[in-house]
């Protein structure tokens, strides 16, 4: 039995499709659903969505939000999401470089907390260009 996962965004439906397996970036870890898993409601952390469907493995990235599993569905409520095809390889480096360095440089609370959403945002865009290139 597979697993009816649809990914919606704000303007969009973005992935409406079935799957064996997926890895969701929740706010304690990734946590893996197969089928049949129990119920629950996640919030979602930003970072990589992994989804395995006819045995191969796509990784989205997912800018926070919220999942539903139950009975093999997944509904995944996200303020964005983007794949592979929409990210530039090389711009998504640079900006995961530059995300890094204000990070380290960040000073004070406020500059902390702004810098390392910054950082996990780019560092999910370029997570799913170099899984992609692999």
């Amino acid at each position: 039995m597979s697993l009816q996962v649809c990914i919606m965004t704000p303007d969009r439906i973005f992935w409406n499709d079935q799957a064996e397996e997926i890895i969701l970036p929740t706010n304690t870890g990734q946590m893996g659903v197969l089928s049949n898993h129990a119920p629950l409601i996640t919030a979602l952390d930003i970072g990589v969505m992994l989804i395995r469907a006819n045995n191969d493995w796509i990784s989205i990235a997912l800018m926070g939000g919220f999942a539903l599993v139950k009975q093999n569905q997944i509904t995944v409520l996200v303020n964005e999401a983007e794949s592979s095809k929409t990210i530039e390889a090389e711009e998504a480096e640079n900006s995961f470089n530059k995300a890094k360095i204000k990070l380290e440089e960040a000073e004070g609370q406020k500059q902390k907390v702004e810098a390392n959403f910054v950082f996990k945002r780019a560092r999910a865009r370029y997570q799913v260009v170099k899984q992609s290139s692999n």
